[in-house]
């Protein structure tokens, strides 16, 4: 998300940051370009023009134009804006109530509302410990309750058996009063969409809303489908009373402009975005890291996070040990590719670092193959346990039998073997260091992002 938006920012303020001594004109003359940016990024006109009009209020300020930097404080200005517009109040789910609470899910057909309930149980059930109960109020769309039951198997998060010919009140009822008797902490009603905001939705969603009395109400719409997110969010908010929004395929819109709208323009927050299409990928909305993102900044805080969600800390130990020693194989060259595999795609989690756009346009310039890892782990794989713990075993046709057993090629092997001498080089120069060499929280270390082939990725 942002990516479009992201690499024109970085342009207009490495101009402005070069000048050195600014006046009004400069400033006006790059607010104009970042006017332009934000409206390319579809955002709406109101929240352009209430957004550079704050800006230029706090930019022309004789603290920032006599400040020994004034670009860079620009781009603080910006950056603080930035955050008031996503929304700078708690984005925390809200839990407060007599158990069961429930949680309304609502949006139009297609914004991906299933999905998204059954990525919200599971992260309730996980990281809060609590015991959630599902229900499909969907009759409309065919095997929609189907679907939520089958997501429910996947997450193992309890899913309110459907009963054919019920209406979606009965359900509502259902669910509320199993919630009760069997002790459940939350139940999650996932209500049925249109392919258009009708009368007869907005009234069924009200009538559901009146007997569950939900602590949440939240909207589930399509990041990637830009004003028409912002239109139908206005049209919820002032119909059925949303209390949040969650934005979906946040990871496949380069644009962003909806979600800098619709907090602006709803007064609802941004709570949850779907960043992929596993059910672990649902995060809590943070204005701060997202305007970070959006200026280049990058996320090292949900990079941290990541890196921690896909680390035993017990297995941790024992390889920080080893590097300490000195002792590394490609078993654990093999451990640490899963690691990074297990945190998302290459893209994803460089996106995540600072000078973020650098390092993509560096990415595609060398054809990086997001199958990478899987490749370097299969050719590791391949070799017999005595050849990952003595690699000097590994002569021309030990290579070969390799290749073929990975699927690769040669050149491909001695690259692995490469990296593997390269990694174990930085261990001894870590160890020698102590703990203090190396990153922690599970011994990744730098250099530990997979190296791609001159002019691309494996054949």
């Amino acid at each position: 998300m942002f990516d479009n938006l992201t690499d024109r920012l970085g342009d207009i303020f490495d101009k402005l940051k070069k000048r050195g001594a600014l006046n009004e004109k400069d400033v006006d003359e790059a607010l104009l370009e970042v006017h332009t940016a934000l409206l390319e990024a579809d955002v709406a006109l109101s929240v352009v023009k209430d957004f550079i009009k704050s800006v230029r209020e706090k930019a022309i300020g004789q603290d920032v134009i006599r400040s020994i930097t004034p670009g860079q404080m620009v781009v603080k200005v910006v950056h603080d804006q930035l955050i008031e517009t996503l929304g700078t109040e708690g984005n925390e789910i809200n839990l407060v109530g007599v158990s069961p609470v429930s949680i309304l899910m609502v949006g139009l057909q297609g914004s991906g509302k299933t999905t998204t309930s059954a990525k919200l149980g599971l992260r309730l059930t996980k990281r809060d410990d609590k015991k959630v109960l599902m229900a499909s109020l969907d009759i409309h769309r065919p095997a929609a309750q189907q679907q939520l039951a089958t997501l429910g198997e996947q997450t193992n998060v309890q899913v309110l058996q459907s009963v054919f010919g019920e209406q979606p009140i009965a359900i509502a009822k259902r669910a509320m009063e199993m919630g009760r008797k069997e002790g459940f902490d939350v139940v999650i009603l996932d209500t049925a969409g249109r392919l258009h905001i009708d009368q007869a939705l907005m009234a069924e969603v009200a009538q559901v809303r009146n007997i569950a009395k939900p602590v949440e109400t939240l909207l589930v719409t399509d990041a990637m489908t830009g004003q028409d997110a912002v239109n139908v969010a206005r049209e919820f908010k002032e119909k059925v009373g949303i209390t949040g929004i969650a934005l979906t395929r946040v990871d496949g819109d380069a644009r962003g402009g909806a979600a800098l709208s619709m907090r602006a323009i709803t007064g609802a927050p941004i709570k949850l975005m779907g960043v992929g299409e596993k059910m672990e990928e649902l995060e809590l909305f943070q204005a701060e890291r997202i305007a970070g993102s959006i200026l280049g900044m990058g996320d090292i805080v949900g990079l941290v996070e990541k890196a921690g969600e896909a680390v035993d800390q017990e297995e941790a130990e024992k390889m920080a040990k080893k590097m300490l020693k000195g002792q590394f194989t490609l078993d654990d060259m093999a451990q640490q590719l899963g690691q990074i595999k297990k945190m998302g795609n290459l893209e994803g989690l460089l996106g995540m670092m600072p000078g973020a756009q650098n390092i993509k346009k560096q990415m595609a310039g060398a054809n990086i193959d997001e199958k990478l890892i899987g490749r370097q782990e299969a050719i590791i794989r391949s070799m017999t346990k005595k050849e990952r713990h003595n690699p000097k075993l590994l002569n021309g046709s030990r290579r070969r039998r390799i290749a073929e057993g990975s699927g690769t090629t040669v050149p491909d092997v001695n690259r692995v073997l490469k990296q593997f001498k390269q990694m174990g080089q930085m261990m001894k120069k870590a160890g020698k260091m102590g703990k203090k060499g190396m990153m922690r929280g599970g011994g990744m270390m730098p250099g530990m992002m997979p190296q791609s082939p001159p002019g691309g990725g494996f054949r």
